[in-house]
């Protein structure tokens, strides 16, 4: 192998394909980093049986050929070269690359024994890039972290005609989000469940583009694999990862509960005072929400060792008259505070149901503007002492 390329595309692309690298590899091999040379450019990929990237980027070749080494070496090495063209040389026992007057040499693996990467399965259907990494940043918030539970970790992928839905839960919050996409075709109806880590990971690589094609394969959750392919700066990328196995819990109809009370705030002012109350909120209490006339007051405390309180101006409606359906509620502050953080509208609305139900969030774009329901965040209520 015989190239020459820029600086900067080197090291894009090296650290693009090697951020999936696992850190503690099962097999030694699985360390590597594939580059390949041919007539078209030079393509680097990593793959650790579960998720695959590839990225191609344009290059000067001289010989084509194809080697591999250590990743995190080369995103090292690649990061840290000074801003001139790369000549990449290699043979069957090392790869030299030389920048100017710095010169590195690395031992080869054996690309014989490195595993074959998994195919792509055929486009399903695109999606505007910015829009679809919004949408999973939004989501992945509400996802498990428990590893055991692996089931918890992923995000329902819901393809129906047109229109694709993103739903994710840890059993305590769940967000959803609806976005309209372009399928290949508009009967298609299928669903995938991904491990939100690497969706979340893919849809922010990708957003140089201008969409993202999702193809998915028609194995069944566990079985199949999900592909997306997008352009950033230096070159074309693709990344493919195994489903995730096992049964998603049917939690979509808790999104469709009629509110018995909508609190409107502003997002801004109730995301800066749910902060400044939480820094005294003990381990596993709640910050407690009490609802008032125009206003709503957050509280939270530290045993007899600190307390705080602070009142915002809110829109209270009753939809069904009467009494408040809710005169306090108790949030886990890092649930709350993800959750206003996914949105993006200057207003917020609380729809509560009854103390112990869970509390829906969507957002306003005006006090007196119906709820944007593309996007519902859902929290369960914690428990208030009595």
């Amino acid at each position: 192998m015989k190239v020459r390329l820029e600086r900067d595309v080197l090291a894009e692309a090296v650290q693009w394909a090697a951020r999936s690298l696992p850190l503690r590899p099962s097999v030694p091999i699985l360390a590597g980093l594939l580059v390949r040379a041919d007539a078209e450019g030079v393509t680097f990929s990593s793959f650790d049986y579960e998720t695959s990237a590839q990225i191609h980027v344009t290059a000067a070749v001289a010989d084509e050929g194809i080697a591999l080494v250590s990743g995190r070496l080369l995103a090292d090495i690649s990061r840290s070269l000074p801003p001139k063209p790369v000549d990449i040389t290699s043979d069957e026992t090392r790869m030299e690359l030389i920048c100017g007057s710095a010169r590195f040499t690395l031992q080869t693996l054996p690309v014989a024994d490195y595993p074959s990467l998994p195919k792509m399965p055929e486009a399903t259907g695109t999606v505007p890039s910015a829009a679809f990494a919004q949408a999973v940043g939004q989501v992945v918030v509400a996802a498990g972290r428990d590893e055991l539970l692996p089931v918890f970790t992923g995000v329902r992928v819901e393809i129906d005609g047109d229109t694709i839905s993103l739903l994710a839960t840890d059993r305590y919050r769940m967000a959803l989000r609806e976005l309209a996409w372009n399928p290949s075709s508009t009967q298609i109806s299928a669903t995938a469940l991904v491990p939100a880590r690497v969706l979340n990971d893919t849809a922010r690589s990708m957003t140089a583009g201008e969409e993202v094609t999702l193809s998915l394969s028609d194995g069944g959750a566990g079985d199949g694999i999900i592909g997306f392919e997008g352009h950033g700066p230096a070159g074309e990328r693709q990344t493919t990862t195994r489903l995730l196995d096992g049964e998603f819990p049917k939690v979509r109809h808790i999104m469709n509960t009629a509110a018995l009370m909508n609190v409107r705030v502003n997002t801004t002012e109730m995301i800066a005072a749910a902060k400044r109350v939480a820094l005294v909120a003990e381990r596993n209490t709640s910050l407690r929400m009490l609802v008032g006339e125009g206003f709503v007051t957050l509280e939270a405390a530290t045993g007899d060792q600190a307390q705080a309180s602070e009142a915002i101006e809110a829109t209270i409606e009753q939809p069904g008259g009467g009494d408040p359906a809710v005169t306090a509620a108790g949030f886990n502050p890092t649930y709350l505070l993800d959750g206003l953080g996914a949105f993006d509208t200057p207003y917020v609305n609380f729809a509560f149901t009854a103390p112990s139900k869970p509390c829906q969030l969507t957002g306003l774009e005006s006090l007196d503007g119906d709820p944007i329901t593309d996007y519902r965040h859902v929290i369960m209520l914690m428990r208030l002492p009595t």
